[in-house]
């Protein structure tokens, strides 16, 4: 009977440890779980820890308001000069007098259809909203810095 007695101390004493375990370990790992859409529905707080470092956006710039035609030299400056002034793309050089003789042979009228119309690597009016007047003008321009 004492081997009873034994045994039944040993499985009280073994019920009630299990027991203070449970009793410490169960609420250290009984936490209720939400899911990710459940924590992103109501909570401020990580709204504002996960905000970009910065922001990026492209805008359209808006256009200079139209205070009238341009000057030609305004417009050279701006539209013509990138490539008029360093030949590129095979433009003649604003003070490439022997480059501009043939093209100053087809007279104003001829350069002008040729800015309107593009040539060569020029795009129409040069790639730009131009209008006749300030083609005009730019054709003007360059024809008194050429002759």
């Amino acid at each position: 009977m004492a081997e009873q007695n034994s045994s039944k101390k040993m499985m009280w004493a073994t019920i009630g440890v299990a027991a203070v375990l449970i009793a410490i370990i169960y609420p250290l790992t009984n936490r209720t779980y939400n899911s990710a859409a459940d924590a992103a529905k109501g909570s401020d707080e990580s709204d504002v820890r996960i905000q970009p470092v910065a922001k990026f956006e492209l805008a359209k710039a808006a256009a200079p308001a139209a205070s009238g035609p341009r000057d030609g030299a305004t417009i050279y400056n701006t539209v013509c000069g990138a490539c008029h002034n360093t030949g590129a793309a095979g433009a003649p050089k604003i003070d490439d007098k022997a480059a501009w003789a043939p093209r100053l042979g087809q007279g104003k009228d001829g350069l002008i259809k040729s800015v309107t119309n593009g040539k060569g690597a020029m795009p129409p009016k040069g790639g730009a909203a131009l209008s006749d007047d300030e083609i005009k003008g730019v054709v003007d321009y360059v024809l008194s810095k050429v002759k």
